[in-house]
């Protein structure tokens, strides 16, 4: 009986080539893609879960109460580490870990390398696997360090470099390590990243600040013991925070903070380490998302339940010429269940064809979709028993659903009207909600694509503050003294009449190609209260080399001898210090024994940081005691790929041992909204997708519709109807149901997408238009495909109609 039913099958597969064939491309695309997206949703949520101690593990930060509200901080003093370790129970391992840059020289060869500064506890606490050496200290004292062996093969040619003796440029000094031990490289899903490991101790920085609790850079991580939650731990911290903080909780009661929900004016806290991919500081209270995994896991599920109610409905549609076949078998003696088996297994059919075209199509589109959407997932995300077990069920709940809700149908109908081939579907509910839903989806996911990328144009497009277009950003990522290097850049580019200035800062603009992205920040008393601003090192031609506009007052200026006690501050700094009435006439102390710094000039704010936040105070100085780490160079409108090749061959002469890695500053600031451009990417495939298969649905409801209309259009037409009359007629309960969908799905799309867009400070206006073009390009798009099948059939021969009984 088995073997019958499957040529039964593949017979009546094989007869309805047109309906097999929708079936299984819709189903196919639906599964490859809804596939590649599972992978790249599975690659986001797995962040940081490698690590062994992943439960005990935790990120330290700071909630300050200050009088604007709550902030939050991840930077901590040189001595706060060792201290909450000897004054706070309950803590077994801890370690301070500073990113920065390294300039590794080994032979004639400069690698300016992701250092990670840390503790002797830091391989404790974290799982990074060393190859060869001594796992639990794989440095094991103040001149060793640890490396990847990606970077051995760099450094050495070999992955086993160890006992190896290389030098790092720490500080302004160049001193040697011996390479102790080699890690495994840093897996993908891994919110921390580095090349290289050294002593946290060695750090140029170390010695000033070693007893310094009013000054913070790097972020702390700990293991707690076992037993003891985060709660009792924050808990037990007050008395730490209270001690060490005094000073500045007793600044912020004098401003007029107000303390939190537990009395506290400065809280420690703790972030674990499974959410710090995910944690997003910037706002008053810590914000754990999750949300880019979420969405493309949903677009995953709304593309598999658009294919499915497309099968759902493509076999109802199909069962209309199968009417005199059920009920034949039914009057043969045939039942429910053989039929209901029947349908079912040609269902299965369809399912078990398009898995495997659909395996198969995702394994050629893998290396395409990582490039696109920007991802490193692989199917190896999926290679465990939980997740592969889940998808099977997953699959096979979808399949006995979605091929056991038309072959239930089929199996119910009646004897007598199968046979005359009366099967009233004309109203339908189920049929009717599924087109809405799925119209529904599509509207939704059609406004979050030109919402997305009207957002990424806007931010494209913002007007900065600079000039983002003509000037290149390079990082000083060489040996030489920095202000050195860019006097030099400058006299080896000042014959270039296209080479308009030169300058340089301790802070870029936007993302570059050495992937830094940062900010510093400092606070200060002005007349009895505290101010806090972000600061800049900054050389002479800043503003002009970036087109800045001065309000107020003058830049830098090498006429001017004292300017290295003057600074240049932009109008939230103006605004921060109460200085709105004569800015220029304005004298900051930094501390009791220091002598004054006057303001010489004011900027127009610029967007100095991620375009998502707010303007915030800004600072600038002149001090070469402080490294500048960035140059910058305008270059002329015209000409522009000459001119960048121009200042490569300059940095070749100047720092001929250093990779070039410069960049303009829009593909920098396009950088640091690679999140967004992948997320608009997915929603507009998802959308393209989504209409495809939506489209094949409604295709294959307009052949039902004829199906059962034939006779009808036929009569119509001999009494005298015009083609253009039928078209509207077979057409509009189509127009319908989208414009159902439209009035359910644009409220939806308007609370999801105002709710994202209240993330940017600067946002473009969620305009009426976003939704009407969804609605009308759904409409449009229904129209076309329901109507180029209505018009062919009211355009056919009315005898021919006439006759198809």
């Amino acid at each position: 009986m088995i073997k019958n039913y499957f040529k039964i099958a593949w017979r009546n597969l094989i007869k309805n080539r047109v309906f097999t064939t929708a079936n299984i491309l819709g189903l196919t695309l639906a599964f490859a893609i809804a596939l590649l997206l599972t992978i790249t949703v599975l690659f986001e949520l797995s962040y940081d879960q490698f690590h062994e101690n992943k439960e005990s593990v935790y990120q330290v930060y700071y909630t300050d109460q200050t009088p604007k509200g709550s902030e939050l901080s991840t930077a901590n003093p040189v001595p706060f580490a060792p201290a909450l370790k000897d004054e706070v129970p309950g803590i077994k391992h801890i370690t301070r870990a500073l990113s920065e840059n390294v300039l590794v020289s080994f032979g004639e060869n400069d690698y300016n390398l992701d250092a990670e500064f840390v503790d002797t506890d830091y391989f404790s606490i974290f799982s990074f696997p060393t190859l060869i050496g001594d796992s639990a200290k794989p440095m094991p004292d103040q001149n060793s360090v640890a490396i990847t062996e990606e970077v051995s093969k760099k450094l050495f040619g070999t992955t086993n470099g160890l006992g190896k003796i290389v030098r790092l440029q720490i500080g302004k000094e160049e001193k040697p390590f011996t390479v102790s031990g080699i890690l495994k490289n840093i897996p993908n899903n891994s919110s921390i990243n580095f090349e290289i490991a050294i002593p946290f101790t060695t750090h140029w920085d170390y010695k000033e600040y070693v007893d310094a609790w009013d000054s913070r850079n790097h972020p702390v991580y700990v293991q707690l013991e076992e037993g003891v939650t985060t709660s009792q731990f924050e808990k037990s911290t007050v008395d730490f925070t209270l001690l060490h903080n005094e000073e500045q909780i007793n600044n912020m009661k004098r401003d007029g903070a107000q303390p939190d929900v537990n009395d506290n004016y400065a809280q420690l806290k703790l972030l674990p380490s499974t959410d710090m991919h995910f944690a997003n500081f910037n706002a008053e209270t810590l914000q754990v998302k999750r949300t880019f995994p979420y969405l493309v896991l949903g677009i995953a599920f709304l593309i598999i339940f658009i294919a499915c109610a497309n099968f759902v409905n493509m076999n109802i549609a199909l069962g209309e010429k199968r009417l005199k076949e059920i009920g034949m078998r039914k009057t043969l003696g045939a039942v429910k269940g053989q039929l209901f088996g029947q349908f079912w297994l040609e269902s299965l059919l369809v399912f078990a064809i398009a898995i495997v075209l659909a395996l198969i199509l995702a394994n050629v589109l893998i290396d395409p979709f990582k490039t696109l959407f920007n991802t490193q997932a692989t199917f190896s995300n999926m290679m465990t028993p939980t997740i592969l077990a889940g998808c099977f069920f997953g699959v096979l709940l979808v399949t006995l659903i979605t091929g056991g809700y038309p072959a239930l149908l089929l199996s119910k109908l009646n004897t007598l009207k199968a046979l005359k081939g009366k099967w009233e579907l004309g109203k339908n509910g189920v049929r009717n909600a599924l087109i809405v839903v799925q119209f529904v989806i599509a509207i939704v996911l059609i406004t979050g694509t030109l919402v997305f990328q009207g957002q990424l144009e806007f931010m494209r497009s913002k007007n900065l503050g600079f000039n983002k277009e003509q000037v290149v950003s390079i990082p000083l990522n060489g040996k030489k003294d920095s202000y050195r290097v860019v006097e030099l850049l400058r006299n080896e580019l000042s014959g270039n009449r296209n080479i308009l200035s030169v300058t340089g800062s301790d802070n870029n603009l936007g993302r570059g190609k050495d992937g830094s992205m940062s900010i510093s920040k400092f606070g200060f008393e002005h007349k009895g209260r505290v101010v806090q601003s972000n600061v800049l090192n900054v050389d002479y031609d800043y503003a002009k080399t970036l087109d800045l506009q001065l309000l107020q007052g003058r830049m830098f200026s090498k006429e001017y001898s004292a300017d290295s006690l003057s600074m240049v501050i932009n109008e939230a700094m103006v605004k921060e210090l109460n200085e709105e009435g004569n800015p220029l006439a304005t004298r900051i102390y930094f501390d009791e024994d220091s002598v004054a710094y006057n303001v010489i000039g004011v900027l127009k704010n610029y967007n100095h940081q991620d375009i998502s936040r707010s303007i915030e105070p800004l600072t600038l100085f002149l001090d070469d005691n402080f490294d500048l780490y960035y140059a910058y160079v305008k270059v002329a409108p015209a000409d522009m790929a000459n001119s960048f090749d121009a200042i490569k061959d300059a940095w070749q002469k100047v720092e001929p041992n250093a990779e070039f890695l410069g960049s303009f500053l829009d593909e920098n600031i396009d950088r640091t909204f690679r999140r967004e451009k992948t997320m608009a990417t997915i929603i507009t495939a998802g959308s393209v997708l989504g209409i495809v298969l939506s489209c094949i649905g409604l295709f294959a409801m307009s052949l039902l519709v004829v199906a059962q209309r034939t006779k009808e259009i036929g009569v119509r037409k001999v009494i005298g109807a015009s083609t253009s009359s039928i078209t509207i007629l077979l057409t509009k309960d189509f127009l319908k149901l989208v414009g159902l969908a439209f009035l359910i799905g644009a409220p939806i799309a308007w609370f999801a997408l105002d709710k994202w867009l209240q993330e940017y400070a600067f946002r473009v206006p969620l305009s009426i238009w976003f939704f009407i073009g969804a609605g009308m390009l759904a409409a449009l798009i229904a129209l076309l495909t329901v109507g180029a099948r209505t018009m062919k059939a009211a355009a056919a021969n009315p005898v021919k109609s006439l006759r198809t009984e």
